[in-house]
């Protein structure tokens, strides 16, 4: 590697052992919320089918969505690919979000702070997602 490309690369900055701690802390409990979350849409809770049937899209978009934060929720709790799962998972909420202000008309208050976790979570494991990427290159 010559001088030029390793300045081009950013510095892998890993968190120290209190953010590394608290950073799994939260993670754990996103999980957790995303398993519950996830778990009512993919078995068909009645609150979660009426949501979605006021949405307009489908009942195909709930299982869609339930799958996708049961999924990120076990990827927040890989230590490799918890990066991935945090910014997978912002991609979900920034839909919420989204959606609650245009579609339902009401307050995104939870997907919003759900969405500033998980990015505090995907800048915290950055070190992955930049590794993930350059991977892939």
């Amino acid at each position: 590697m010559t001088a030029a490309t390793s300045s081009a690369v950013p510095p892998r900055a890993r968190p120290g052992k209190g953010l590394n701690i608290a950073l799994w802390v939260l993670q754990i409990a996103l999980a957790l919320m995303f398993f519950l979350a996830g778990g009512h849409k993919l078995t068909g809770d009645p609150q979660m089918v009426g949501l979605f049937d006021a949405i307009g899209i489908g009942q195909w978009f709930r299982f869609l969505t339930g799958g996708l934060e049961v999924a990120g929720g076990a990827l927040l709790l890989v230590p490799r690919a918890s990066g991935v799962g945090a910014g997978a998972l912002a991609g979900v909420m920034v839909g919420a979000v989204v959606t609650h202000l245009v579609v339902l008309h009401n307050a995104p208050t939870l997907p919003f702070v759900l969405l500033v976790a998980l990015a505090f979570v995907a800048w915290g494991r950055r070190s992955q997602i930049v590794s993930l990427l350059e991977r892939l290159r």
